[in-house]
C-alpha cells in the first residue's frame, strides 16, 4: 500500500513479508511442534543457504533430499527449543546437508583413515 501527499514527495511504501507455513495435519503437528518449516544448509565449505523448506517432519541422516532440482544427503538434522511461560517450545529447525557425490567421497576418506 503507498500513499501520496500533493507537493514535494512523501510517500510511504508497505513492505512485503512472505511466510512459509507448511499446512498438512495441521491438528497432530502443532502438538509435536512439526508445522516448523526447516532451514536448510549446504554445509560444504563456504556454507550455502539453500532457503527455507516445508519437509517431512521424520527426516534422518542419511536420507536423500531433492532441491531445486539437485541430490542432496542430509548430515545433520537440529531442533532449536526455547523457553516460554515455563514451557520448551520449538522454535527453530535446521537441515545441514552435502551434495550426495559429496557425502561418498567423505564416506569413503573416512573408510580409509578408519584401514589406516
Amino acid at each position: 500500500m503507498a500513499s501520496w501527499k500533493m507537493g514535494f514527495a512523501s510517500f510511504q511504501k508497505q513492505t512485503m513479508s512472505f511466510e512459509v507455513s507448511c499446512n498438512r495435519k495441521r491438528d497432530r503437528d502443532r502438538e509435536r511442534g512439526s508445522i516448523l518449516p526447516y532451514k536448510v544448509v549446504e554445509i560444504t565449505p563456504p556454507p550455502k543457504s539453500l532457503g527455507v523448506r516445508c519437509l517431512p517432519p521424520n527426516l534422518q541422516c542419511g536420507e536423500n533430499v531433492t532441491i531445486e532440482g539437485q541430490a542432496y544427503t542430509i548430515s545433520a538434522v537440529t531442533h532449536r527449543y526455547q523457553l516460554r511461560k515455563g514451557k520448551y517450545e520449538p522454535s527453530e529447525k535446521r537441515l545441514d546437508v552435502l551434495s550426495t557425490g559429496r557425502y561418498l567421497v567423505n564416506l569413503y576418506l573416512e573408510n580409509l583413515l578408519e584401514q589406516s
